[in-house]
């Protein structure tokens, strides 16, 4: 296979598994969300079909921590653009979440640019600014938790899937796929305590993961999460391959995915946790 088609066949990768409603979500391009000197920046909002009918639903933001223009040179298209990407909108629609896709040049601060948006323009977009979650994968994970020490109690929960963690203990595994890869990393030198504790996480792991040291951070990751008393939801999918929803095609992965999905809807559909202290 060529380049170009290996490229376009990663491009066009959906996840393995799919629900009644996906291909009636409701979508709404290319909005803007931030201005700046290299031009606009723009979101696409997936929201359950028949949503304008009742009140605004929960949103879920699937983070991009590449930036496009370097993003577009390796795959060949925006990260909003993907199969990947697109089909996680459509299944978040299909469950009664709206999904946030969005270009991205910087992406710590365009994240950042794209929540104030949205919570500051929710009811324009159809969507409820006080339950917000994360989804990310892979590469984009340093800049979900960026976001989630950042944004605090603003964030309501975030599904953290195969993807680069934190450098802990002295590591720069992190840093070294960042430089490696092309992803941005802006928890460098942060640690796990200063993620909310008002903020759920899911963690899912590949066991077969083949990029370079991937699981010694979610490893150390989760040691020093559950020694901080973080609210957490890990699953480790036995002999899967790294992104094993689009590549492995089998009940085990569908039972992950539908697990995504079942945390997200709840964490954002019900109120948060009081505070004890």
């Amino acid at each position: 296979m060529n380049e170009d088609a290996r490229q376009d066949h990663v491009s066009k990768l959906e996840v393995v598994y799919r629900i009644p409603g996906m291909e009636q979500a409701v979508v709404r391009r290319d909005v803007v969300y931030k201005v700046a000197d290299a031009g606009a920046l723009t979101m696409d909002i997936y929201r359950p079909p028949g949503s304008a009918d009742v009140e605004p639903p929960p949103a879920v933001v699937i983070v991009a921590g590449y930036p496009d223009p370097g993003f577009e040179r390796a795959v060949g298209c925006k990260f909003k653009e993907m199969g990947s990407t697109v089909s996680w909108a459509r299944l978040f629609a299909a469950s009664g979440l709206a999904a946030i896709t969005y270009a991205s040049r910087e992406p710590e601060a365009d994240l950042g640019a794209l929540l104030r948006h949205v919570r500051q323009n929710a009811d324009a977009l159809g969507v409820d600014g006080g339950r917000v979650g994360l989804w990310a994968c892979s590469g984009n994970v340093p800049v979900a938790l960026s976001a989630l020490m950042r944004e605090g109690d603003a964030l309501r929960c975030a599904a953290l899937c195969y993807g680069y963690m934190l450098d802990l203990e002295g590591s720069n595994v992190v840093a070294e796929a960042a430089k490696k890869f092309g992803f941005a990393n802006p928890c460098a030198g942060r640690s796990v305590c200063e993620l909310p504790k008002a903020a759920p996480l899911f963690v899912a792991r590949a066991g077969r993961d083949e990029m370079p040291r991937l699981n010694e951070t979610i490893d150390r990751f989760l040691v020093e999460a559950l020694a901080n008393d973080l609210p957490l939801t890990f699953v480790n999918l036995a002999d899967a391959p790294h992104a094993f929803d689009l590549f492995n095609d089998c009940e085990k992965t569908r039972e992950i995915v539908r697990q995504i999905l079942t945390f997200l809807q709840s964490r954002l559909t019900t109120p948060p946790a009081r505070s004890t202290a």
